[in-house]
């Protein structure tokens, strides 16, 4: 048996929980803290020995995570625009960046889509990215 191996068996129950699926919230946060203390110790350093040792322990993390704490799904256009207006208290008279209440009522329906120019202005009105408004 060659000494690396012989080594890395020796210390295997130090070095198994970096290397094992976190199943809970406490090996979660374990993975978390040793991460940090990897990347503390130069790990972040793709020429540093622990780099790759910190790019598993960041994968098992991203893992359980995804399992854990999935990302919503994105939301339409239509449901940013509803949540500007839940969040300001508007209705929909105070959209003029739309047009009248007909075309407000159009759009929260999904009758009619947000063009360009309306798009540019809800996004400078709220003060966030365009894409937000285009259609998806």
């Amino acid at each position: 048996m060659n000494t690396r191996l012989s080594t890395a068996l020796m210390h295997w129950d130090y070095i198994s929980p970096l290397l094992t699926p976190a199943s809970n919230e406490v090996e979660y946060q374990a993975l978390i803290e040793s991460l940090d203390v990897l990347l503390d110790k130069g790990a972040a350093d793709e020429s540093s020995p622990l780099a790759g040792l910190a790019c598993m322990v960041g994968d098992l993390i991203s893992a359980y995570e995804q399992k854990h704490y999935p990302m919503p799904e994105a939301m339409s256009n239509i449901e940013v625009l509803c949540f500007f207006m839940d969040r300001d208290n508007l209705r929909q008279q105070d959209l003029p960046e739309i047009g009248n209440q007909a075309k407000v009522s159009e759009v929260l329906s999904g009758h009619r889509a947000i063009n360009l120019r309306q798009a540019k202005a809800l996004s400078e009105r709220f003060s966030v990215d365009l894409a937000l408004f285009l259609s998806n």
